[in-house]
């Protein structure tokens, strides 16, 4: 059944820019999945990071031109929980404001059809065991919009657990948030360190070689300090862990 869905990948801005082996790793895992994963090539920014900084007018077109790009799809991946999340529930509201009823369709048609990688693999797939090997200790931090807009919940924990050679270790105030929040680090850099500094402590206390999360986003902010701190820790995101094999 799953050869059969129309499934899209969204990359995402940041994993196109900086990590593009990231979106590698999703289309080589939902491939050896059996799942025919497309890459619209019209597809730009999510527009999350108007939305979060206020500009709901300047998002419309950015909206627009996402469901344009993936019309007509059953499903669209994408590796990130901050992206789904906007795509699900805050590109509603930038279609209310711009008072095209086109559009409002447009955005309900295709926002429920947004996944997460995890939730994808889980809910729609119906997998946990997806065949990875990863012989390394991992500690696993759920990102704020995949804990709290999406509530992925331990989909994430259950797809690690699985993995052949990997030791999933507890990570001490996960449900803390790493002080990324996109412009939230620019814009208030002392409390953003602050609060990321917290858990890199955590997470060095945990003996992890490893750390892992489902948003490249807030594994840039940690990596940085975690390499400012000489921890010895390194950070994947969860696809890369899940399409390795060997």
């Amino acid at each position: 059944m799953m050869g059969r869905m129309r499934v899209a990948l969204m990359v995402t801005c940041i994993n196109d820019a900086l990590y593009p082996g990231t979106g590698q790793a999703v289309v080589s895992l939902l491939r050896r999945l059996g799942v025919d994963v497309e890459f619209p090539e019209s597809q730009t920014c999510c527009a999350q990071p108007m939305v979060n900084t206020g500009y709901l007018d300047e998002a419309v077109p950015v909206v627009r031109n996402f469901v344009d790009a993936f019309a007509g799809y059953d499903a669209v991946v994408t590796p990130s929980g901050s992206c789904a999340g906007c795509a699900r529930h805050q590109h509603s509201i930038v279609a209310r404001r711009s008072g095209d009823a086109t559009l409002q369709s447009a955005v309900a048609e295709t926002s429920p059809k947004v996944y997460e990688l995890s939730e994808f693999l889980v809910d729609v797939l119906g997998v946990t065991d997806v065949g990875a090997y990863y012989p390394h200790t991992v500690a696993y931090h759920p990102t704020c919009h995949s804990l709290r807009m999406l509530g992925v919940g331990d989909r994430p924990l259950r797809l690690l657990e699985q993995v052949r050679g990997l030791t999933l270790v507890e990570l001490e105030g996960a449900d803390q948030c790493c002080g990324f929040g996109g412009t939230f680090a620019v814009k208030n850099a002392d409390t953003s360190v602050a609060m990321g500094s917290d858990k890199t402590r955590r997470v060095r206390d945990t003996g992890a070689e490893v750390l892992v999360a489902g948003d490249n986003s807030c594994l840039t902010h940690l990596g940085g300090l975690l390499t400012r701190e000489r921890a010895g820790v390194r950070t994947v995101h969860l696809a890369e862990i899940l399409a390795a094999t060997e």
